[in-house]
């Protein structure tokens, strides 16, 4: 089932991130302390409810591990 069938960019990001934090075994509220955004608002990129910033998809793909690049697929 697609979140949001009409921005498959967001669709990515959304899906990489719960992916990502899923193999790290953290918790929506562990990964948004780490990347120091709110836990709501974390929980909204990944159901594809907010449009993510670049600032913010830095912070969190900091806390990941990895790039930019591949957190956005």
């Amino acid at each position: 089932m697609k979140l949001c069938p009409s921005n498959p960019v967001r669709e990515a990001v959304a899906a990489n991130l719960r992916k990502m934090r899923a193999e790290r075994n953290l918790s929506q509220e562990a990964l948004a302390d780490l990347a120091g955004v709110h836990r709501n608002y974390l929980g909204g990129i990944e159901r594809c409810e907010r449009n993510v910033g670049l600032d913010n998809l830095s912070k969190l793909a900091s806390a990941l591990g990895v790039t930019v690049a591949e957190l956005v697929g």
